[in-house]
C-alpha cells in the first residue's frame, strides 16, 4: 500500500489540524513522508463569486484570492512553518499546492511569478471553478443550473481539465470526475468527453489521481469513476493514490480499496513525483517537447 499522501489540507486554509498534528499522524501511520496541498485559488473576481460567500460565513474563504499577491502572503507563513517542522522532525515534508487552473490572460504569468517567490516542490492542477460570462460557478452553481447551461459549464470543466493537462504545470491532476460530487456527469453520454479528456493526458504525459474521498459519495468509489479509471489503464495514465485529508484523521483513508480497484481495472503505473521528479514547466510549446 502507498505509504505517503500529497493531497493534504491544514488549520489555517481549509483545513481542521495544524501541520504539526498531521505530520504525527503520517508517523504513526508508518508514512514515509508527507506533503501539504492547500488551495492555491486566484481570480480576479473570486470574491464575486457565490461560493466566497458561503466560505465566508463558514470561515475559510481565506482558501480565496482576488491577486497573487494575496495569495503569496496567505502561504509564506504556511511554508515558513513547514521548513521548520522539516528541520526539527527530520521527516520528509513537502510543500505543495492545489491549484486552479484558469486561462484568463495574465494567469499564467501571475502565477509563474508566484512559483518564483513561493518555490513549492509540488503542483497539483484541479478545476473547482468555471469562468463562464464573468461569474464563477463551482459544482453547487452548476447542479442547480438549468440543463442546457449544466451540460455546457460541465464541458467547459473537462475543457479545463485539458489545459490543466497541456500546460505542463502539474506534478498531477486532482479528482477529475469531481462533478459527480454534486451527482452530474456520470450518464453514458459522458463518456466521449471523459476518453477526450483522458486522450490528452497521454499525449501531454501529464499523471492523475485516485482520490478517495470519493468514498464519501453514494457510488462508493474514488474520483475518478471504475468507468474513467478503465481510460487511465488502456491509455497507461500513471496514478496516485490521494486522500485529500482534511484532517488527521482521514490520512491514508482508503487507501488499499483504491488500490485494489485500481489493480483490477488494469492500473498498473503508480506515480511517487519524488522518486520520479518532475519540474513544472511553464508553457505549451516546452511541455510539447518533453
Amino acid at each position: 500500500m502507498q505509504k505517503f499522501s500529497l493531497h493534504t489540507h491544514t488549520l489555517g486554509f481549509d483545513g481542521r489540524n495544524t501541520e504539526e498534528e498531521m505530520v504525527l499522524k503520517a508517523q504513526s501511520l508508518g508514512f514515509e513522508k508527507i506533503g501539504f496541498s492547500n488551495h492555491f485559488i486566484v481570480h480576479e473576481n473570486i470574491k464575486d463569486s457565490k461560493m466566497y460567500r458561503y466560505a465566508h460565513s463558514g470561515g475559510y474563504h481565506q482558501i480565496y484570492s482576488s491577486s497573487f499577491e494575496e495569495a503569496i502572503e496567505k502561504f509564506k507563513p504556511h511554508y515558513e512553518k513547514i521548513d521548520e517542522l522539516k528541520e526539527q522532525t527530520g521527516f520528509p515534508i513537502y510543500k505543495g499546492m492545489e491549484v486552479d487552473f484558469f486561462a484568463y490572460n495574465g494567469w499564467q504569468e501571475g502565477f509563474e511569478k508566484a512559483l518564483n517567490i513561493l518555490k513549492p516542490d509540488y503542483l497539483i492542477g484541479s478545476a473547482h471553478f468555471i469562468a463562464y460570462r464573468g461569474t464563477l460557478y463551482n459544482s453547487h452553481d452548476i447542479k442547480n443550473a438549468g440543463t442546457e447551461e449544466q451540460n455546457m459549464l460541465l464541458n467547459k470543466y473537462y475543457q479545463n481539465i485539458r489545459l490543466a493537462a497541456q500546460s505542463g504545470m502539474f506534478n498531477f491532476l486532482a479528482h477529475l470526475d469531481l462533478m459527480k460530487k454534486v451527482g452530474l456527469g456520470q450518464e453514458q453520454r459522458w463518456m466521449d468527453i471523459e476518453r477526450q479528456t483522458i486522450e490528452v493526458l497521454a499525449q501531454f504525459g501529464a499523471k492523475t489521481e485516485l482520490n478517495t474521498s470519493g468514498f464519501k459519495l453514494a457510488a462508493q468509489e474514488p474520483y475518478p469513476s471504475s468507468r474513467i479509471m478503465k481510460l487511465l489503464a488502456d491509455y497507461q495514465i500513471p496514478v496516485i493514490i490521494s486522500d485529500d485529508a482534511h484532517n488527521a484523521g482521514r490520512l491514508g483513508d482508503h487507501f488499499k480499496e483504491a488500490e485494489s480497484m485500481a489493480k483490477k481495472l488494469g492500473i498498473v503505473h503508480f506515480y511517487d513525483p519524488f522518486k520520479r521528479p518532475h519540474s513544472p514547466v511553464l508553457n505549451k510549446k516546452n511541455s510539447q517537447d518533453r
